[in-house]
């Protein structure tokens, strides 16, 4: 059976917050802060991943003409120039091919427009339809989102084309009904107060509300809605304990590599899985 056309999805700024790619504090050491990107990179490599999916390309939706996302990733940069930072080493490859080669620009310009702006609605149509179009152009069958900052909705409405066939891998734990629960952009940093006894309720005003410590948090890989981390869970990974003198990057790390990459890669193999029983039933296998 062919491989399955995956294609990844991720915001640079996000990516850049986590040091990603370079040597972080960690306990008085450092310690390589590997990004998601890297370590699917690697699996496709070096495990079963790699007969199953093949990588086509990897989006990034950062608009180098905002300076607000210029000054995000100033010591990176929009595309990998010797000397400076890298989000991962830059002659790394993924199944033959230059990783860095794989790289495609659909920056999210209507982010630049205030909330209330009435062009916005309009621009984040056009975004879409965007990723829709290399989508197609790719022939992409599995989508993976990583640190997008933005929410989709026309791409993953009941009936549209890429429907329950894109998925998000986030830093915490997605399902409500777990007391581990952490949605959204704060995922880490709620864990962390929540190892601290702390529940923040203003994330403006970062004013707290005592609740019984959580020493531990996770990860789960998820399909996309139009909610903010609500899609149907797939797999759910809670293996990251907490302490609470962790810094955000030292959580991070310890997320990454306890919870977050193992929910990734079960979660593309359960797909799989997924994907080829329905071929089964239709025949096609």
């Amino acid at each position: 059976m062919s491989k399955s056309k995956l294609v990844y999805i991720w915001s640079l700024r996000n990516a850049a917050a986590d040091q990603a790619g370079q040597y972080v504090d960690y306990k008085g050491g450092s310690r390589y802060m590997k990004s998601p990107l890297e370590y699917l990179a690697e699996a496709l490599n070096e495990t079963p991943l790699g007969d199953i999916y093949s990588l086509e390309g990897v989006i990034y939706d950062d608009d180098i003409d905002s300076a607000r996302d210029r000054e995000k990733i100033e010591d990176y940069g929009f595309s990998y120039q010797p000397g400076r930072k890298w989000f991962y080493p830059p002659e790394l490859k993924v199944q033959g091919r230059l990783l860095n080669d794989l790289l495609i620009a659909i920056p999210s310009k209507y982010r630049t427009l205030p909330l209330d702006a009435p062009e916005r609605p309009r621009g984040k149509s056009l975004f879409e339809r965007q990723l829709l179009d290399k989508l197609l152009e790719l022939e992409a069958e599995v989508v993976v989102l990583d640190g997008l900052l933005v929410i989709l909705d026309e791409l993953v409405r009941p009936g549209a084309r890429f429907h329950r066939k894109i998925v998000n891998i986030h830093p915490g734990i997605t399902r409500l009904e777990s007391p581990y629960e952490r949605r959204g952009a704060y995922a880490t940093l709620d864990a962390l107060h929540g190892a601290r006894g702390q529940k923040v309720i203003d994330w403006q005003t970062m004013e707290t509300e005592p609740v019984n410590p959580l020493m531990f948090t996770g990860a789960s890989f998820h399909y996309v809605d139009n909610g903010i981390d609500s899609g149907e869970v797939i797999v759910d990974v809670l293996e990251t304990p907490i302490a609470p003198d962790d810094t955000i990057l030292e959580l991070r790390w310890n997320n990454f590599n306890n919870s977050l990459f193992p929910a990734l890669y079960q979660g593309l193999m359960v797909l799989a899985k997924e994907r080829t029983h329905t071929r089964e039933l239709a025949g096609e296998v």
